[in-house]
């Protein structure tokens, strides 16, 4: 048994200087995040990708393991996020036959979202005394994190910086979304599903999916445009404000 121990010190050692460490470990915390989701009803506090982003950081730090080398490995998951940008077209084109009726609310939706989203983020970090630094990663946080990340380029933010406010934007706009959609009287799916993927996203978009069909759809939808208008918008926009 003495003997076995080092051998598996030794094994340990090599896979965490490994790449593939580092994704096993990002997709194990994934795995338990979407595990706790679905055992607590998909309560919508339960979020499985700040669960996941909780443990993937615990882990790290008890393992001591520099970011640097966690991305190495979780770099081929933040590969896929070209990917997933490229695949906004599937839902836009869904979604088109929606718009019969809606267009007006959902551009008004869209832009008004959009808009106090991006203003009220920057006002109060600029308010607060925020370093230029912190408030130029907020132009962007409203979008899907890979637009986002390249919004953040082309104004001269960071995108590492940026993309944690997208991500976090996302997970408490799906976690708290439906206690103040439900505040203001927004019943219809659609319309609830349209606010969460203007307001978060992504991670708002896989929540409206896990809820109801019609509300993915919309939020999709949402989300998409969002992204195609933002990434045209913000950085004319930012340089204007800045």
């Amino acid at each position: 048994m003495s003997r076995e121990l080092p051998r598996i010190a030794e094994i340990w050692v090599y896979l965490s200087g490994s790449p593939l460490a580092a994704l096993i470990l990002t997709l194990l915390a994934w795995q338990a995040g979407s595990w706790l989701y679905e055992r607590s009803g998909r309560h919508p506090l339960a979020n499985p990708v700040a669960i996941a982003t909780l443990l993937a950081a615990a882990a790290i730090t008890v393992l001591d393991m520099p970011y640097a080398r966690y991305f190495e490995g979780a770099q081929f998951v933040h590969f896929l996020l070209g990917t997933a940008t490229v695949s906004l077209a599937v839902p836009i084109h869904k979604g088109l036959v929606g718009l019969r009726g809606r267009v007006l609310p959902m551009l008004a939706a869209l832009l008004g979202g959009g808009v106090v989203s991006m203003l009220t983020a920057v006002g109060i970090a600029t308010a607060l005394g925020a370093e230029p630094l912190l408030v130029g990663g907020l132009y962007g946080k409203s979008v899907t994190a890979p637009i986002a990340m390249g919004v953040a380029e082309r104004i001269g933010a960071s995108p590492t910086l940026t993309a944690v406010y997208a991500v976090t934007t996302g997970i408490l706009g799906a976690a708290l979304g439906r206690f103040v959609l439900d505040a203001v009287g927004a019943r219809a799916w659609w319309q609830r599903g349209f606010a969460l993927g203007v307001a978060a996203h992504g991670i708002g978009t896989s929540r409206a999916f896990s809820v109801n069909a019609e509300a993915g759809t919309y939020a999709s939808l949402a989300m998409g445009l969002h992204g195609v208008l933002g990434a045209l918008v913000i950085p004319w926009a930012a340089r204007l404000l800045i």
